[in-house]
């Protein structure tokens, strides 16, 4: 979830208007934190920490949508992925994730079944032979 959504949330959920977010952060003033909560500009490393002390979280709860973002360990199809699981509802997610965890399922190997092409095709193979 990118910065501004997480920043909306936690103001929603702690009832901080952008005033008594500005008043609570250094150098921000209330045009400023509006910037950040439509993602127009990103906090800068003080103010992440005086936003975690302000909302009462971790500083990397607020950025742990930058931080995954920069992990190498994701291929892109998996950042659009996620995205785009992140887009839907909670019901459409639940659907998704059945669909995602039956192809899964179906791709491993122990669990492929045996593919009956080649049995046709030794059996052709055979009746020419004779």
């Amino acid at each position: 979830m990118p910065i501004g959504n997480t920043l909306r949330l936690l103001t929603k959920a702690t009832g901080l208007s952008v005033t008594d977010l500005a008043t609570a952060i250094p150098r921000a003033g209330a045009s400023t934190i509006s910037a950040w909560l439509k993602d127009e500009k990103m906090p800068g490393r003080d103010q992440i920490d005086a936003l975690a002390r302000t909302f009462g979280v971790p500083a990397g709860a607020l950025l742990a949508e930058v931080a995954s973002t920069l992990d190498p360990t994701r291929t892109r199809g998996e950042h659009a992925l996620l995205a785009a699981y992140r887009a839907l509802n909670t019901r459409q997610q639940g659907a998704l994730l059945e669909v995602a965890k039956s192809m899964a399922a179906g791709a491993r190997p122990e669990d492929a079944p045996a593919k009956p092409a080649r049995k046709r095709a030794a059996s052709k193979r055979a009746r020419k032979a004779t």
